[in-house]
């Protein structure tokens, strides 16, 4: 049945009334819409935040050789191929084992190099924590460094990671080729284009300080994208001066007080083992050192068979890194090669670096104090140092310090977390 239309009068009324009642919907629809869109847009911002903390929590899981809970292996789950090579370098080719993750070859690129240890890229450590970066959607590079790998804190190892780092970044292969009409055409004549990508460089103990001053050379700068140090020195003749006397100095406050491991010690009587015994003595007495250092309990009694009375009493007093008479050769060593420590120090070259720069050390660190990271961040721009962390969760590069909290944990997580994402930006 139909109904006449209302008087003119009541028909504006009826007609009032209708969009009053419409507007509060439209506010409604129109005030999630926006909703909608801010958390979008939230979303969007936070995920790679979120996804970096939950691979960071994965990559120390898996060097932990602990299992991953479930809600870890979807952001550390690529499949991941490894492959021999040989980088072409000043120094000359050097090994190196590059990570790939099977479904994005064209990732973005982090170095890793390896600390003091005669295993190189070779070390189980290193090829736990490459393969666990890996897995995050990373394309990993673990060069081996010839003289740190036997033990040589020397320059040479600078030009070598430099060289690295600038092989590294032209390795990048453009897959939007019609944003680059040149490599359009070297893909026509059957050429691969390679655009320069800097990348990130990770350097564990010593080596970190080395990656430090490859990255305030101008020649390697452009190269490389950040710089993150692990358990690093700032200045090599204050790390061996403490070696001798258990105190580091720190910026401010009283000295960092340590017990040092005898590692660092018998490091630099094995580098300058000339300084230590007659010239006749040498040769004997550096291989027992060096057996010694790699742990090769067999190789070191053989070594130590082979010596000549005088020889063996040289090398007690040598493996007696604590003796006042050690330690007098120590400190005639350190002024020796004053010079040649400085050319392995960061300090004097951080205050001009333009790269980004993060920090992490061990608070229990024995062989490089963690004093050195705190001399390195008051040396850095503010602009340049992006974090700095003393970690009770580590000593010198492994986890395991002693009983560290929640809190603590949370603190490397978030850490590594940063490393992350900076590593995956374009």
């Amino acid at each position: 049945m139909s109904h006449p239309p209302p008087p003119d009068g009541l028909h504006h009324l009826a007609d009032n009334l209708r969009q009053r009642r419409e507007l509060p919907r439209r506010r409604r629809r129109i005030a999630a819409l926006i909703a909608l869109v801010a958390a979008a847009l939230l979303a969007t911002v936070a995920w790679p935040v979120v996804r970096a903390h939950l691979q960071a929590a994965a990559v120390l899981d898996l060097v932990a050789n602990q299992p991953l809970p479930a809600l870890l292996r979807p952001v550390a789950h690529e499949p991941v191929t490894t492959r021999d090579l040989t980088l072409p370098t000043v120094n000359g080719p050097i090994r190196a084992r590059l990570y790939t993750p099977t479904n994005h070859p064209d990732a973005p690129a982090l170095i890793v190099l390896h600390g003091v240890h005669h295993l190189g890229m070779d070390e189980p450590r290193l090829i736990a924590f490459a393969s666990a970066m890996a897995a995050t959607g990373l394309v990993v590079l673990t060069p081996e460094l010839p003289g740190i790998k036997d033990y040589q804190v020397s320059a040479e190892s600078v030009r070598t990671i430099g060289d690295a780092a600038s092989w590294l970044s032209t390795q990048k292969f453009s897959n939007n080729l019609a944003l680059y009409p040149r490599a359009l055409l070297v893909r026509w004549l059957g050429m691969p284009y390679r655009t320069h990508s800097p990348v990130g460089v990770m350097g564990l103990s010593f080596s970190g300080g080395l990656a430090l001053l490859a990255a305030a050379d101008p020649a390697y700068q452009p190269s490389i994208k950040f710089v993150v140090a692990i358990g690093s020195q700032d200045e090599m003749s204050r790390v061996a001066r403490y070696y001798r006397t258990g105190e580091d100095p720190r910026p401010t406050g009283p000295p960092e007080l340590l017990p040092p491991h005898e590692y660092g010690a018998l490091v630099l009587e094995y580098e300058h083992i000339e300084d230590f015994v007659p010239a006749a003595d040498t040769t004997p007495l550096r291989a027992v050192l060096r057996a010694h250092l790699y742990e090769d309990g067999p190789a070191e009694k053989a070594a130590v068979a082979a010596l000549t009375p005088t020889q063996l009493a040289e090398s007690r007093q040598l493996l007696n890194t604590t003796s006042d008479t050690t330690r007098a050769l120590l400190a005639a060593a350190e002024t020796k090669h004053i010079e040649a420590m400085a050319g392995v120090s960061p300090h004097n070259h951080l205050a001009r670096l333009t790269t980004p720069v993060y920090l992490l050390h061990g608070a229990g660190d024995n062989i490089s104090p963690a004093s050195e990271t705190l001399w390195m961040a008051s040396e850095l721009p503010s602009t340049t140092l992006k974090s700095v962390l003393i970690s009770p969760v580590l000593s010198h590069i492994n986890l395991d310090g002693a009983n560290p909290t929640l809190k603590d944990r949370w603190s490397l997580v978030h850490f590594f977390a940063l490393i992350l994402n900076a590593a995956h930006q374009p």
